[in-house]
């Protein structure tokens, strides 16, 4: 019987609670004030700074999703504590603009309260993730330290602490004992997959909050609909039934060290790359608001394809962590779309409407007999072996 057609284990029936969907609204809020300054200066500098914000956001996401993964807000101290992250959350999103200015000792402040409330809940959890987290929160307040001093900092040194933070949290995914985390694989796929959705439409929002004071008509509507079609195909990749295989493999994955590698790479980092891609494609979208018949910038059009491109390629890491088939797809795709790049340096709608023609024509050959991912995975994850082997 193949992984796709087996029924999952009991523990996927534990579900997310309404809680944790309200978390996930306010850290998504973090994602569209990301799009935002980018959108504001489409620059590599831009980019390197919404590469660190993202990445150090993101790992404290996480964070809490292996949190309410091993222990429920379901007591009065729990939920009053994971109050006081989602405020961080929300502070630190409002100092985005300005974290590399201004109101760097803001979200540093803030990022180290998001730190110690989840070092303090962890405490609530089993002993297990209570051992883990006395491995991890030191190294976890470290990089918050470093943030906060960055913020504090001139240059070069609020660069330097910067760039530091990410390497500790990198550091700490692997210096730590892996197999004190239970992970129980239905509620973290779900999790992960209702914060790729709620992202996903949160980029909607920021590209129509871009057509205010614009006027409507021929050369505004395209835009709209045609980037509300792209964010259909990075639903249709993301939700294809790739979700549900992936849950599938991490239900069996028996062997907890190995259950929660494959939780950081796929989840974590491959997810950190989709997340990014969808910032960089919003942003790209935003700037085209009022000047679809017109060519973009070099920038702007690197950004529409390469934010679609940086999605497929995140997905397609996830895939072949994961050993499901299906990532040659999302790679080929990736380098098709890549292509639209100068067609948007000649007119914007162009590269507008090419792009979700290369995905739907992508989604129609997967789906073609003999060719679409049918067979759950492939024994090409971890040196040859399935997951769980």
């Amino acid at each position: 019987m193949t992984e796709s057609a087996a029924a999952p284990p009991a523990e996927s029936g534990i579900r997310v609670s309404t809680l944790e969907l309200f978390f996930d609204l306010v850290f998504v809020f973090t994602v569209t004030q990301l799009t935002w300054t980018l959108a504001e200066d489409v620059t590599l500098a831009a980019l390197a700074d919404v590469l660190l914000m993202l990445f150090v956001i993101w790992w404290m996401y996480s964070g809490y999703a292996w949190l309410t993964n091993a222990v429920a807000p379901d007591s009065s101290t729990r939920r009053t504590l994971l109050l006081a992250g989602m405020a961080g959350f929300l502070v630190m999103a409002l100092a985005v603009p300005e974290s590399f200015g201004e109101y760097g000792w803001l979200f540093g402040v803030s990022y180290l309260v998001v730190n110690l409330v989840h070092s303090a809940l962890f405490l609530h959890a089993g002993a297990g993730s209570r051992q883990a987290a006395k491995q991890l929160a030191p190294l976890n307040i470290l990089a918050a330290v470093l943030v906060l001093a960055g913020g504090l900092l001139p240059e070069p040194y609020r660069h330097l602490c910067w760039i530091a933070a990410p390497l500790v949290q990198i550091t700490a995914g692997h210096v730590h004992n892996l197999e004190l985390h239970q992970i129980r694989a239905g509620h973290f796929v779900e999790r992960h997959g209702l914060v790729m959705i709620v992202a996903i439409g949160e980029s909607i929002v920021a590209i129509g909050l871009g057509f205010r004071d614009v006027r409507l008509d021929q050369g505004t509507i395209p835009v709209a609909v045609l980037g509300l079609c792209i964010a259909y195909y990075l639903w249709w990749i993301y939700f294809a039934g790739d979700d549900q295989r992936s849950e599938h493999v991490l239900a069996r994955t028996t062997d907890p060290r190995r259950r929660a590698r494959l939780a950081v790479d796929g989840w974590g980092y491959a997810h950190y790359v989709m997340v990014l891609g969808i910032v960089v494609l919003a942003a790209g979208i935003k700037k085209t608001v009022g000047h679809a018949f017109e060519p973009l910038h070099w920038g702007e059009a690197i950004a529409v394809g390469g934010g679609v491109a940086l999605y497929q390629v995140g997905h397609a890491a996830f895939l072949l962590r994961l050993g499901l088939q299906g990532w040659a797809h999302r790679a080929v795709a990736a380098l098709v779309v890549l292509a639209t790049i100068p067609l948007g340096h000649v007119l914007a709608v162009g590269q507008l409407a090419a792009i979700p023609l290369i995905m739907a024509a992508a989604a129609i050959i997967e789906d073609l007999p003999g060719v679409r991912r049918a067979g759950g995975s492939t024994a090409i994850s971890d040196f040859g072996r399935t997951p769980g082997s």
